[in-house]
């Protein structure tokens, strides 16, 4: 038997709206933008609840009555469950009747979409905590298997979650780190006792999530009976495809076909004899781990490259990051709830990503999800925001 482990990402930031250098020291509202840009968080989490979320929950939904044999592992940031608390009520439902089911899985993650691992374990364990009471408060669930920010993963990640009896975590399965292996089988984390790796398959994943609208791809047209044939032919336990979830009506839009062809995939795949789907913990407890894999350096899921420097590859991100980090004792001292909040939300990976500078096929990627007119701007928005809460902390009483 082999199995299709399908696991589905969900996150929305909180813009920094255009903060400028004569709003510090009398704005402290950064992530509010009550225009109609494309800063406008509440404006953006309706929109893509409208063309994503909700369509795609009512599809899974009625795949998930329609075959008792479907699976599928949801993953969200704390702070996309705030805002559909407040902006999409009806899609968190649409979550929760999900997660009622019994055959979706909830992940594990930072609340705050940060990359706080790696550059202060105890704000990484305080916000993983914190995203752990919300699930348990919205879907009355405990999260078994960890899934960092952007896939970001390293050899004491997992050793972390061995240690904190995660079943297991899950990343890229890039080819430079496996080596003559593939990624569709159990693996152990180096050093680990008990947590497995379950690891991507990323030409799979992004045969949909990428290449599905490409009509200069040699796969193009993808029909849920080309895509079930390469499953089938896979080797392997495991055939992992993680995505966006946003893949679904934002990155690939309904008139490309992709709700058709998620419609139709379930039914494609458990056609072929031997195929079944399952959630990350049961394809954990189902197959035996084949080796011990080493990722001695950071591994991630974006861009050709695998690595952290979408968020920390220049001078911008660098100096952006190690500044909110170097508050936290500060942060922490003050007490204040409302500072501390705007601390973590100024965390979240996605505002480091807007200044990313890579060129070529890899700007592109980052000039489309970015908000702002260049890298640079998204820099000067953000350090004037971070000097209004240098300010707040040095003169609060």
């Amino acid at each position: 038997m082999k199995s299709i482990c399908l696991y589905l990402q969900i996150h929305q930031p909180y813009r920094v709206k255009r903060y400028g250098l004569f709003d510090i020291g009398h704005d402290h509202d950064y992530f509010n933008d009550a225009g109609e840009g494309d800063l406008n968080n509440s404006r953006i989490l309706r929109k893509v609840a409208g063309k994503s979320y909700r369509p795609t929950a009512e599809l899974l939904l009625a795949l998930l009555e329609r075959h008792h044999e479907f699976k599928v592992s949801l993953s969200f940031s704390g702070i996309v469950l705030e805002q559909l608390a407040l902006d999409a009520p009806e899609v968190l439902d649409l979550f929760k009747r999900m997660a009622a089911t019994g055959r979706v899985e909830i992940l594990a993650e930072t609340y705050y979409h940060s990359l706080a691992f790696f550059y202060s374990r105890a704000e990484f364990e305080r916000q993983v905590e914190k995203h752990a009471d919300l699930v348990k408060r919205l879907f009355g669930v405990t999260p078994r298997v960890f899934r960092n920010t952007e896939l970001s993963y390293r050899n004491d990640l997992g050793l972390w979650a061995d240690e904190q009896g995660y079943a297991g975590i899950i990343t890229e399965g890039w080819d430079p780190v496996l080596g003559w292996r593939s990624p569709n089988y159990v693996y152990r984390p180096r050093g680990a006792k008990g947590a497995r790796l379950l690891l991507k398959n990323y030409r799979l994943s992004d045969d949909v999530a990428f290449r599905f609208s490409s009509r200069s791809w040699a796969g193009w047209p993808l029909t849920t009976e080309k895509f079930g044939q390469w499953v089938a032919e896979a080797e392997g336990d495991t055939v992992n495809l993680f995505m966006d979830y946003e893949t679904f009506g934002e990155h690939q839009w309904e008139d490309t076909g992709i709700f058709n062809f998620l419609e139709h995939l379930p039914a494609e795949l458990l056609k072929n004899q031997g195929l079944d789907f399952k959630t990350p913990s049961e394809v954990i407890a189902s197959y035996e781990a084949r080796d011990e894999v080493d990722v001695p350096h950071t591994l991630t899921w974006a861009d050709t490259d695998r690595d952290l420097t979408a968020w920390v590859g220049n001078d911008l991100q660098r100096s952006a990051i190690d500044a909110v980090y170097r508050l936290e004792p500060a942060v922490l001292a003050s007490g204040d709830v409302g500072i501390t909040e705007d601390w973590r939300r100024l965390q979240t990976s996605d505002h480091f990503y807007y200044m990313c500078t890579k060129w070529f096929a890899d700007g592109d990627v980052h000039a489309y999800f970015s908000p702002y007119a260049s890298p640079y701007d998204a820099f000067n928005a953000y350090m004037h925001a971070y000097k209004d809460l240098e300010w707040r902390l040095r003169t609060a009483p």
